[in-house]
Formats: C-alpha cells, sequence, structure tokens
C-alpha cells in the first residue's frame, strides 16, 4: 500500500513525525509532502497567483511553498513517481478538528483533496487545552493510531467522503474507547480576535480560541473528545442543507415565475 502524508502544521512538526510512525506500521512505501511553513486555517486554499517552490529532502520527501492542497495536489500529479497513492493521511494536527473547527481545517482539507482526485483519505487530529498539562499528549495519537485506521480501511465508504479521526487529550491508557461521530456544532462561538500594541504604539491583532467547553449531544465529535473518547467522523464536501433545501422549494415554488 502505498500512502502520502501531509499536514498544515509544516514539514518540521512533531505531529507529522507522529504520522510517520503510524504510516510505517501500515506500510514501508510512504511519501512525505508538506508545507515548507506552518500553514493552520488555510482551510481548502490552493495557490494560483504565485509560483509554488517544491524543495526535495529525500527520494520520498518534500517540502512545499504552499498549502496543505498544493501539497497534495502536487503529489498526485507531479512529484510521485509510478502508481498513484493507495491513500492519504493527513496530520497528526496540533490541536483538535471538530465541530464547526472542521472549515477552517488545513489538516482536513488535505485530505479533502485527496478524496477529490479519488483516493481514499483521513485526517488525524491529537486534541489539547482539555487538561492541566500544557503538554500535547502525542503519544495517544501514535500508539491508537494505526489500531484505528486498519478497520477503517477494511471496510467501505463512498467515494466522496473522508474520515476525520481525532484523538482525545489523554493518555494512551486512559482513552475510554472510539465512537463513530456526527459532526457537532458549539452552542457558543469560541473564537477571539485581540488588539495589541507594538513596540511603535500602532496596533495589531491576534485571532485565536478560548478554550469554553460547550454543552453537545450525545454521538457528536464534541461530546466524544470531551469525555475521552476518539471520535471517527464520516465528512463530505457538499454544504447543502437538505431540510432547508425541500421547505425553500416548497414555499418558493412559482415566485420567480416570469
Amino acid at each position: 500500500m502505498r500512502i502520502l502524508l501531509t499536514n498544515d502544521d509544516g514539514i518540521h512538526a512533531e505531529g507529522l513525525s507522529v504520522l510517520e510512525d503510524i504510516a510505517r506500521e501500515l506500510s514501508d512505501d510512504v511519501w512525505i509532502i508538506a508545507p515548507e511553513v506552518e500553514q493552520s486555517g488555510k482551510s481548502r486554499a490552493v495557490t494560483l497567483t504565485d509560483p509554488i517552490r517544491v524543495r526535495k529532502i529525500d527520494e520520498r520527501r518534500f517540502s512545499v511553498r504552499g498549502t496543505p492542497t498544493d501539497c497534495v495536489l502536487l503529489g498526485l500529479l507531479e512529484l510521485i513517481e509510478g502508481v498513484k497513492p493507495d491513500l492519504v493521511l493527513s496530520g497528526v494536527n496540533r490541536g483538535q478538528n471538530i465541530a464547526e473547527d472542521t472549515t477552517y481545517s488545513g489538516t482536513v482539507a488535505g485530505a479533502m483533496c485527496g478524496m477529490q482526485h479519488g483516493v481514499k483519505s483521513i485526517a488525524l487530529s491529537q486534541s489539547r487545552g482539555f487538561r492541566h498539562s500544557a503538554s500535547l499528549p502525542w503519544e495517544t495519537a501514535r500508539q491508537w493510531g494505526a489500531r484505528v485506521i486498519r478497520p477503517l480501511l477494511d471496510v467501505s465508504w463512498p467515494s466522496d467522503v473522508i474520515m476525520n479521526v481525532n484523538f482525545p487529550d489523554r493518555e494512551p491508557d486512559e482513552v475510554a474507547g472510539v465512537e463513530v461521530t456526527r459532526q457537532g456544532f458549539r452552542d457558543e462561538n469560541i473564537i477571539r480576535a485581540e488588539e495589541r500594541k507594538d513596540l511603535r504604539g500602532d496596533t495589531y491583532y491576534w485571532i485565536g480560541y478560548v478554550g469554553k467547553l460547550s454543552d453537545p449531544p450525545e454521538g457528536t465529535d464534541l461530546k466524544a473528545i470531551y469525555e475521552g473518547r476518539i471520535s471517527v467522523s464520516p465528512l463530505h464536501v457538499d454544504l447543502t442543507h437538505d431540510r432547508t433545501l425541500q421547505s425553500m422549494r416548497s414555499e418558493l415554488a412559482g415566485l420567480w415565475e416570469t
């Protein structure tokens, strides 16, 4: 099995090293194509107005001056010689990608790009901020990663779907299980902007998150992570809200006729 690895935290990220360890439990044919610098929050951005520089580190490892989507695109279309990968793994992200965060995520976007090109794809993220410890429990992702992925590869899912895997902010032996979940939605917005002053007195801003918990329903990625379970969510690109689509078709029928 040929596996392509990418991420949005950059080629030197610790989570990418963890992902490589996971991938090598599954195969010895592993290619790594990741951003030269961090690309967190870039979502599905693709570079269209600038040239993209690629640095070849070794025979199967490249860094790209671009986004996670750029990395997967170049990997599938240009950089990987011979047979197309059987699997794209994106991550392991430094922090959770759950609920509405998934639409910002470059990690999820890397997997989406693989899916768009007909390759089974999985995004992986290591949650943080739910314990008093400032360190991330990377061993949780490392020890559970292949254990979670193998069964996913043994079952079928639609070609327009990716799997979004999030590991809880717990040590490996404290994980409370694995749950197939739906994408949740927080009951309060946690993203914020903070105004600051530089040394010349000019204003600048930091955008980030506050770690406030919501009260999610059972079966959601949020609830699983809060309670220490690994969350596995099937996601797809279609953002259509079907109930609203059906109601609008009925309520607006004939109103735009000339």
